[in-house]
């Protein structure tokens, strides 16, 4: 009886439980729409393009090296006896100016040598002249007629005659070797240069072979650029020695202020690939690049070291240059047009460090979109700060008033 009973509560309690329960939910307020919900344009930042005629600046690196590099050596034995105070590293020396003198003694002492040797032949030679003579009048004398030409030649020395004469050309050959030596025993500068090293001084025992010292031309340096092979039709080469090709401006970061350059030329194309990068090489040419000749406080170019180089392109008629950032997957662009974004797919001619330049996909004070999207559709609602201000200006307001 017990039993039953507990089992009775139980279903009492679990009834009323699922009455409040049902009560509860079926009481329960329900939201309702007081205002109608507007749906909100996302706020973008544009640019109007225009199409135009525009020359690119390529962007690429490079090394400096010298136009002229040559290692000084002697081509004379002997001891060094004078050194100029130019040469030494760091300093300008002009062409033809002396810088090292080896001891000529010997050399001058040959000379004479030689020279008494060509006076005796020549002497010898101005005998056998004579004695042809003789031998001439003698066979007229004679007359005989029955010679062969041979035994003619005999009779009048002409072989030996011939012999003396080959001995003066080979003691004037030796003179001007003599002379040739004299004039080797002063080393002068090839060149307008700038000296490098310097290994002798003044005692020192030269030969031929030796290293004395390394002379760069101070005229002109070349800087190898590396550029990609499509960029290479918008460049332009000399065709010759006087004309000069694509100006480049050159600059060194790293070294130089942010405003500073030298200002250099296209110079050559050179007929092969960097092996590493598989990109064209050019030379550009940068005149005076140790500021020697001209009193501007201009940067020097070093040796070896690893500069900017911007080219100036050929002139791309009919484009819209627009900047790098603003170019979407895919080669496409944003276009607020007429309220909505259009995704335009465009065709870029040539792109430079800083701009894109596009031949068709875009037109003139088209507006393109800068703000990076979260959501990317075509023909969604766009809105610019420059429609938010005209459309909350005084006169809009009131009109929307009345």
């Amino acid at each position: 009886m017990k039993k039953k009973t507990i089992i009775l509560i139980c279903l009492v309690i679990l009834l009323a439980a699922v009455a409040i329960t049902f009560l509860i939910f079926s009481t329960e307020p329900t939201a309702e729409s007081e205002g109608a919900t507007k749906q909100t344009a996302m706020l973008v930042n544009t640019v109007q393009v225009n199409k135009g005629n525009y020359q690119p600046t390529l962007q690429a690196t490079g090394t400096v090296q010298p136009v002229e590099d040559v290692m000084l050596s002697p081509l004379v034995s002997g001891q060094v006896i004078r050194r100029s105070s130019n040469f030494t590293p760091g300093s300008f020396v002009k062409k033809g100016q002396t810088l090292l003198q080896v001891d000529p003694s010997d050399f001058r002492n040959t000379l004479e040598l030689r020279k008494s040797e060509l006076l005796q032949a020549q002497t010898n030679l101005e005998v056998e002249m004579g004695r042809q003579q003789v031998a001439e009048k003698d066979l007229e004398l004679a007359g005989i007629d029955s010679l062969s030409e041979k035994e003619r030649q005999l009779v009048l020395r002409r072989p030996q005659l011939d012999a003396v004469r080959a001995t003066v050309k080979a003691a004037k050959a030796a003179v001007q070797q003599a002379e040739l030596n004299v004039a080797r025993t002063t080393i002068k500068a090839p060149f307008d240069a700038h000296v490098l090293s310097q290994n002798v001084t003044e005692g020192s025992q030269v030969a031929p072979g030796d290293n004395l010292g390394r002379l760069v031309g101070s005229d002109y340096y070349w800087i190898t650029v590396t550029v990609p092979v499509s960029q290479l039709k918008w460049l332009t080469f000399p065709t010759s020695d006087t004309e000069k090709g694509s100006m480049v401006k050159v600059k060194h970061s790293t070294a130089w202020e942010e405003d500073t350059y030298r200002m250099g030329y296209l110079n050559k194309q050179i007929g092969a690939l960097d092996n590493q990068t598989r990109l064209a090489r050019v030379l550009v040419k940068v005149p005076d690049p140790l500021g020697y000749e001209s009193d501007s406080d201009l940067p020097k170019l070093i040796i070896g070291s690893f500069v900017e180089a911007h080219l100036e392109a050929k002139t791309i008629q009919d484009v819209v240059r627009l900047d790098r950032g603003h170019i979407r997957s895919n080669q496409t662009v944003w276009v607020m047009d007429d309220g909505k974004l259009s995704i335009r797919k465009v065709a870029i001619v040539l792109t430079d460090s800083e701009y894109a330049y596009i031949s068709s996909g875009l037109e003139d004070n088209e507006k393109v979109v800068t703000t990076n999207l979260s959501t990317v559709a075509e023909g969604i609602a766009l809105r610019s700060e420059a429609t938010d201000s005209v459309q909350n200006s005084p006169q809009n307001k009131s009109k929307e008033e009345q």
